[in-house]
């Protein structure tokens, strides 16, 4: 691929985060790995704030040249990003600690699975890729169905059978091809691997490829921008794949490299449902048991047996002095309820699981009275009935 000079993206390179081997940004990178890690993009980090931020762009696309594509003709954006961080006061008063809310479901499709989902198929765009296949809990779906649609690539979707059916009717709407497997997002893996090799199509798997990982890290220069360039003390993050966990630390140390941020960065929390709690076995036990058994929950973007991207996850949690830990399926029910009567606010099963995470480490005395804690909210509660 010619990159022309009037590309806005200061990429350079795609990189190992092992071994440091760097690959050629201009080629299509199917199975896009290196030491069995995702490759990193890496950008020229030599750019003062308001030559790097479009400020009359309230989208991730703010951040164009800190994103992987070239072309402005080949942004694939249906207005992602630019979401609210809310102060939750009642249920900071009761906690004793700051607590502030990033609502990604006011995202296109109604999730935080836009922004990675937005850059990943303009890139693919860019590429000249036309049809991509994905398997997914739920979210990441409806967003590429969505995007392709926008972009005229088609879109296949795999997810599994007991996925809620306004999720199924959502990719149909859209036009895609949607597939429903017994089982859980690892067997939908499995159907979209057989499927990528009989039909030559792209594989859009969670950190299969680089891109969405580069979408995803937009959420942290957002955080960093709405707090005036001071990080909260505590992240939690509800984690399925960690592509969120993994940008966001991404992002951090994108912004320290560019001097904008000068401060501490937070201590990274993992968030987990016990019925799918393959990263909090990881962190306390230094490894996923052998006999280890998952089973679905209502949070469904939680429920990821077999994380690629586990040492990735790892390597944040260490580098942050985080912790990892969960939630029973109760407590995300009446995590739900207690926000939505407190605070006003509908949350996802995911987003309460952050809220129920809180108050455990609050309870520990991990979380300290008067720290600034920022919970997530990756999705739509209306996206979640039957």
């Amino acid at each position: 691929m010619h990159i022309t000079q009037h590309s806005t993206s200061l990429a350079t390179a795609l990189q190992c985060p092992r071994c440091g081997r760097l690959y050629n940004i201009g080629d299509i990178q199917s199975y896009a790995t290196c030491c069995n890690q995702p490759l990193f993009t890496r950008y020229r980090l030599d750019q003062p704030l308001h030559q790097a931020v479009d400020l009359n762009d309230h989208s991730i696309w703010r951040y164009s040249r800190l994103l992987p594509v070239f072309e402005d003709q080949n942004i694939v954006s249906l207005g992602e990003g630019g979401t609210p961080l809310y102060t939750l006061p009642a249920l900071s008063q009761q906690h004793e600690v700051n607590i502030r809310l990033k609502d990604e479901s006011v995202n296109p499709t109604g999730s935080f699975k836009a922004r990675g989902i937005s850059v990943a198929v303009s890139r693919a765009k860019e590429l000249g890729i036309h049809h991509c296949i994905i398997p997914t809990a739920g979210n990441a779906g409806g967003a590429l169905s969505a995007y392709c649609a926008k972009a005229g690539m088609k879109a296949t979707v795999i997810m599994p059978r007991h996925t809620p059916l306004t999720l199924q009717t959502e990719c149909r709407m859209y036009g895609a091809e949607l597939m429903l497997v017994d089982g859980l997002i690892s067997d939908c893996g499995r159907r979209a691997q057989q499927l990528v090799a009989q039909t030559g199509g792209f594989d859009m798997s969670t950190l299969k490829e680089p891109y969405r990982l580069e979408g995803k890290k937009t959420i942290g220069y957002e955080i960093a921008e709405q707090l005036h360039w001071q990080l909260p003390d505590v992240i939690i993050y509800p984690t399925g794949g960690g592509t969120g966990l993994i940008g966001m630390w991404k992002a951090f140390a994108e912004m320290k490299q560019l001097g904008w941020l000068t401060g501490k960065l937070p201590r990274m929390v993992i968030v987990q449902s016990a019925n799918c709690d393959p990263m909090v076995q990881l962190f306390q036990q230094g490894l996923i048991p052998a006999d280890f058994s998952a089973s679905p929950s209502i949070a469904y973007g939680l429920a990821v047996p077999t994380p690629f991207a586990k040492d990735l996850m790892m390597d944040v949690l260490q580098q942050s002095n985080g912790t990892a830990l969960t939630v029973t399926e109760t407590e995300i029910t009446l995590g739900m309820r207690r926000i939505a009567t407190t605070e006003g606010l509908l949350l996802s099963p995911e987003g309460s699981a952050t809220y129920i995470g809180m108050q455990h480490l609050i309870a520990d005395g991990w979380i300290q009275e008067g720290e600034n804690v920022l919970l997530f909210n990756t999705g739509s509660w209306y996206k979640y009935r039957s």
